[in-house]
């Protein structure tokens, strides 16, 4: 009776046994697998020790290519547009006819002028015929009162003849006095009307729009047929030999950008090369919403025009600083919005604050506070670190 249990017990323990003889091997294989590259594994970094460097530092900026002097050409009296002789992508010398305003009722305002003109040398003329009219009675009035003096203390005239022949003097006085009044007011009427004509016919040169110095033509602001007001742009013309760039830099690294430093240009349309340049002026003004000092870069443009607008990047060679402990951009990241590296202190991980000063152009940040020399960071790692992350530090990783 009891052979068949005894006979079940041993076939039931074969069994299990070899069910633990598949699965132990299975865990171990798992458990290899989970800590040496799943995610119990160490995570692979590899580390740099913080040294002094002699850093020569370089300001990286984008800034967008314009004009350094640009005309915007426009009539200075209001009319329609009659004509234009050039257009977009032209280049133009200096004088060269560029566009024709109708003058609208400038023609008739110069011709009223004109007649104006005439009525007010008309006037002076009379005035001058009344002043040497007036000289002629002023002339015989002090002869006849001189005269009228003489009679009088001889006797022979009477106090009221002469009394009449005093105010016939003064009379004559007056009147050369209105006629000398009447010529200036004459002169100066005809001055004024004189310098009106000649405002109006200066009007209608400007009229004819010419370009005020070579250039090229990059816009056309009003077609034939259209009204434009005084002072409106019809055209704009651009000195293509006179290009810079309108370069931003962070403030924080700004610190030694002035006016004379050297500075390579690579344009986004022709990215496999680079222009020599210069920083012309730093802007008094800076960009308080983005934070960025403002500066303007030019650079030779002799191999042709790139469009106006396009995107520039600015590398500006700062002045070389003495040496300073120094780590690889690549070892800072932002956490918390704290800019710091992940220092290995005792084998552990500590995420150290950091603040930063230059940054040279082989990728070197200086390190003002927060590291001493010797200290090791980590590089770069496989995978995100926290602080309580088991790391292994490799040479290099894949």
């Amino acid at each position: 009776m009891t052979l068949p249990f005894s006979v079940g017990r041993f076939t039931l323990s074969r069994r299990a046994w070899t069910l633990v003889a598949v699965l132990v091997p299975l865990l171990l294989v798992f458990a290899w697998v989970a800590f040496r590259s799943g995610p119990l594994a160490p995570v692979r970094v590899t580390a740099v020790t913080v040294e002094e460097r002699a850093l020569a530092p370089a300001l990286f900026g984008i800034g967008t290519l314009e004009a350094r002097y640009t005309q915007r050409i426009g009539p200075t009296a209001p009319g329609r547009v009659a004509s234009l002789a050039v257009d977009v992508g032209d280049r133009v010398q200096a004088g060269q006819l560029i566009a024709v305003i109708d003058p609208i009722d400038l023609d008739q305002r110069i011709e009223a002028a004109s007649g104006s003109a005439g009525r007010s040398a008309a006037l002076e003329q009379a005035a001058a015929s009344q002043i040497a009219d007036a000289r002629a009675r002023l002339a015989l009035a002090r002869s006849e009162a001189a005269r009228g003096e003489e009679l009088f203390r001889g006797g022979w005239l009477t106090r009221a003849a002469l009394d009449q022949r005093r105010q016939a003097l003064a009379a004559a006085l007056a009147g050369l006095a209105t006629a000398q009044a009447n010529r200036s007011a004459a002169t100066q009427d005809l001055g004024r009307t004189g310098a009106e004509r000649a405002a109006l016919v200066e009007q209608k040169a400007n009229l004819r729009l010419v370009a005020p110095r070579a250039g090229l033509v990059v816009r056309r602001l009003a077609e034939p047929g259209t009204t434009v007001v005084a002072g409106q742009a019809v055209i704009e013309v651009v000195d293509p030999a006179e290009l810079w760039i309108n370069a931003r830099f962070d403030q924080s690294r700004a610190a030694g950008l002035a006016a004379g430093l050297s500075a390579r240009v690579v344009l986004r349309s022709e990215a496999d090369r680079s222009f020599t340049g210069a920083i012309l002026r730093v802007e008094p003004v800076a960009d308080a919403v983005t934070e960025e000092v403002l500066a303007k870069v030019s650079f030779d443009t002799t191999a042709g025009v790139p469009p106006l607008g396009e995107l520039a990047e600015v590398t500006v060679a700062l002045p070389a600083r003495t040496k300073a402990l120094a780590v690889p951009n690549a070892a800072v990241h932002r956490i918390d919005g704290k800019m710091g590296v992940w220092a290995i202190r005792s084998g552990d991980l500590e995420f150290v604050p950091v603040r930063l000063g230059a940054e040279d152009a082989q990728g070197w940040l200086q390190v003002l506070d927060g590291l001493a020399k010797g200290d090791r960071v980590v590089l770069h790692s496989a995978r995100p670190l926290t602080a309580r992350s088991n790391i292994s530090i490799v040479d290099k990783l894949p």
